[in-house]
């Protein structure tokens, strides 16, 4: 994009910043590769992080391919809305690049989940007496959600000496399901707060 106003490669400044398409976050674009593309290409977009690392996810659970960041950004494109003007058209995606590290992956893939709505974080206040976390755990049984990870810690609840407070890391199977979770947790009276992962009403298509 920054080379396309001027008509010719500039420089970009990237310091500082990161992207899971590291492949394409050059400072100049190739002198060969714009001459080839700058005819050819109409248009730009830019797209969310969150998207790219669901589009690595999609793709890896969907189609069960392995695709990096910057091969998976035209889907990312799509699921970000940012390519609603080709809606119904046959349209062809290039996935380019599989040069993403197991470790990588696996941060990513936890990423596409709380951008999917599925992977999330809240904290709760609940009884520090014997059952009190119990309590709070089957109320998230019975909402059918899965704990992935909880920590309770006491020295933060000033106000009341029989209370904790407990950090719960949850997976869940949608967005609407984690809004299920959080009207069970008013309806009993939890106080909550709710701190990451998606709870738009609609997943990205």
């Amino acid at each position: 994009q920054a080379a396309r106003e001027p008509g010719k490669p500039v420089p970009f400044d990237m310091k500082g910043k990161s992207t899971l398409a590291d492949g394409l976050a050059v400072t100049t674009v190739g002198g060969n590769a714009f001459s080839l593309a700058k005819d050819i290409v109409d248009d730009v977009v830019a797209v969310r992080e969150g998207f790219i690392a669901l589009a690595i996810l999609r793709l890896l659970e969907e189609e069960k391919i392995v695709v990096e960041g910057g091969g998976a950004i035209g889907v990312a494109g799509f699921l970000n809305g940012k390519l609603d003007f080709l809606r119904g058209k046959r349209v062809a995606i290039i996935l380019c690049g599989g040069n993403i590290d197991t470790p990588v992956l696996g941060r990513v893939m936890e990423r596409g989940l709380a951008a999917d709505g599925r992977l999330h974080r809240f904290t709760a206040v609940c009884s520090d007496r014997p059952g009190g976390i119990h309590a709070l755990t089957s109320i998230l049984k019975e909402a059918g959600a899965s704990v992935k990870d909880i920590l309770h810690e006491r020295a933060t609840i000033l106000e009341d000496i029989a209370m904790v407070s407990v950090t719960v890391c949850l997976e869940t199977r949608d967005s609407m399901h984690a809004l299920d979770v959080q009207q069970r947790l008013k309806d009993a009276g939890i106080e909550y707060e709710w701190h990451s992962g998606s709870t738009n009403a609609q997943r990205p298509a």
